[in-house]
């Protein structure tokens, strides 16, 4: 089964300082079809403008990985993490048994553009957790490159979850090869660009989901520079 959720499907919220789009169910959109994805419970991609931001609220037992993929993005969090996330950047919290933080654009000039993520976690009321590493875009240049898993493999993000998350950069003429495993579900998101799988193509926000899906297929960049996530979910 290959599920289809266009860009344009998803939830929209539009504030003074906040445009953020939601492929499932959150806050105040309500979709009973698209209550997340298995384990993949948001995907919310949100432009901040300058000076805008999240004030403090809490969070629990929740898996939370921040994307930025144009600007700066301030981080602060009740466990004294504090911290600046660019485009490159991934940034990991484990809410744990609960955290509070806040998320501000660090500019004063320029919208902040990045995902937001969250993936149920495999305990209970653990300790909090917070890392942030940089991985550089060009690195995964027509390549899948890991960067988050359960056990921090090849330099990716440890998160307390059976579930990676990988990425790849395409430019027009690129190609990478994805190879589904139907023991698996997957989820492949579109961040900016355009590209083409088999007979579709995708546009930024644009996704599909696998259940029970197998086999080898080619996903080649259309578009001026692409960044395409995929989950690889149990």
């Amino acid at each position: 089964m290959i599920l289809e959720r266009p860009a344009a499907a998803r939830g929209s919220v539009r504030l003074d300082w906040l445009h953020s789009r939601h492929t499932f169910s959150f806050g105040h959109y309500h979709d009973p079809q698209w209550m997340g994805f298995g384990l993949l419970r948001v995907i919310n991609e949100d432009i901040v403008a300058p000076g805008g931001g999240f004030a403090p609220h809490s969070h629990a037992n929740m898996e939370i990985l921040s994307v930025v993929l144009g600007g700066a993005l301030a981080h602060r969090d009740s466990a004294g993490h504090e911290g600046v996330i660019r485009p490159g950047d991934v940034q990991w919290m484990s809410a744990g048994h609960g955290i509070q933080h806040s998320e501000y654009n660090a500019s004063q000039t320029e919208p902040v553009h990045f995902l937001q993520i969250w993936i149920q976690t495999d305990r209970l009321n653990a300790p909090p957790a917070y890392a942030q590493k940089q991985f550089d875009p060009e690195a995964r240049r027509a390549r899948w490159a890991l960067l988050a898993s359960p056990d921090g493999a090849d330099g990716s993000l440890a998160i307390r979850q059976q579930a990676r998350l990988l990425a790849t950069r395409l430019e027009p003429g690129d190609a990478v090869p994805l190879t589904l495993d139907a023991t698996k579900r997957h989820w492949l998101h579109v961040a900016r660009g355009e590209v083409r799988l088999d007979a579709r193509t995708l546009g930024a926000g644009d996704a599909l989901g696998f259940i029970k899906e197998s086999g080898p297929c080619i996903l080649a960049g259309v578009a001026a520079t692409t960044d395409v996530l995929l989950f690889e979910l149990p």
